[in-house]
């Protein structure tokens, strides 16, 4: 899915985060408001914070003249401008939840077009294409997986691609991986280099990924021949290709998504994530995270290429991996990470 090629950023944009903006829940609404170079937050709806500001719930002194409001309906009232409405919580069970229906039905009568990271599809919905049909209006549904008609197995085209191609994994769920990329990519526009991103989550594609699909909508066998598309496509507009990872090789329930990203991608380089402090995996408290060390040689025995940089969430200082490290939260450390990419793919 290509988002940008949809709107004309930046987009006046109200999100919806009911219960979890700031909480891990909400990490959809928080990525949005926080790096999101297409939809430019106005208001942000979240009833248990309402009342408060971005800057203070996300402790991000830029936004610190964005208001948490309790309902789309008071939303408009603050930023009557807005354009669009961003759905940045996809609840546990999948569904829509019924509190929520009234919060999209005035966005859409208000002539928002509306952006869903849920996992029911608006736009299969009667009643919702109807709606939006009346108040003409957009539905985006950023899962939806790619038509089976552009569905294919990895042919290995993407050796083919005239960019460097750079692949962010990690030692497991949630480490990083998605703001490492952008953190990447936005150093590399910032050195002047011409650079897009790949998206593989829900997240990346609404912050304003050049190409990206939700990959854990993509059946196993299409997963590397979906990801070689996407990396080829922003190949032909740049010459720097950002992609982000999934998971970790090393994880047994996701591995597989891993591997298949591994060689869709065929990068010249990887960036590791890694939190050092970690023991046991994201939601798998039976599962233990392996090394930094061991997940670096899989990653380098499955694919030809190597592990430039690793993205810490510790002190660099302290990482013993024999290549640089940086933590993306510290000054001067994308471009820590970015200098490391460059030497190694000579880039």
């Amino acid at each position: 899915m290509d988002l940008r090629s949809a709107f004309d950023p930046p987009v006046p944009t109200v999100v919806l985060a009911e219960g979890e903006f700031g909480r891990p829940g909400g990490k959809t609404a928080n990525g949005v408001v926080s790096h999101s170079e297409l939809f430019e937050t106005r208001a942000v709806v979240d009833s248990t914070r309402a009342g408060r500001t971005v800057g203070e719930v996300l402790d991000h002194p830029g936004r610190s003249d964005v208001p948490v409001v309790s309902s789309v309906e008071e939303a408009l009232s603050v930023a009557p401008e807005t354009e669009a409405l961003v759905v940045g919580v996809a609840p546990a069970g999948g569904d829509l939840p019924n509190a929520w229906k009234a919060d999209i039905r005035d966005a859409i009568r208000a002539g928002c077009d509306v952006v869903s990271g849920l996992h029911v599809f608006l736009g299969e919905r009667e009643e919702w294409r109807e709606l939006a049909d009346d108040a003409g209006v957009r539905l985006f549904d950023v899962r939806k997986p790619p038509e089976e008609d552009d569905l294919r197995v990895g042919d290995g085209r993407v050796d083919d691609a005239d960019a460097t191609v750079v692949l962010t994994l990690g030692t497991d769920c949630a480490v990083g991986k998605r703001t490492t990329t952008f953190e990447l990519y936005r150093a590399a526009k910032e050195a002047g280099l011409d650079a897009g991103w790949v998206a593989t989550g829900q997240t990346g594609i609404m912050v304003g990924a050049h190409r990206g699909v939700v990959v854990d909508r993509v059946p196993a066998d299409f997963t590397a021949g979906v990801v070689e598309d996407l990396v080829c496509g922003v190949a032909e507009d740049h010459e720097v290709v950002f992609v982000e990872g999934q998971a970790a090789l090393s994880h047994r329930a996701y591995s597989g998504v891993t591997l298949s990203l591994l060689h869709g991608a065929n990068p010249d380089a990887v960036v590791l994530a890694h939190d050092p402090d970690r023991e046991t995996r994201t939601h798998f408290d039976r599962f233990s995270v392996g090394s930094a060390a061991a997940e670096i040689d899989l990653i380098e025995s499955l694919a030809d290429t190597e592990v430039a940089a690793v993205s810490t969430w510790g002190d660099p200082d302290e990482s013993d991996l024999g290549r640089p490290a940086a933590n993306v939260y510290h000054e001067g450390g994308p471009e820590r990470l970015l200098e490391a990419v460059r030497e190694a793919t000579d880039s």
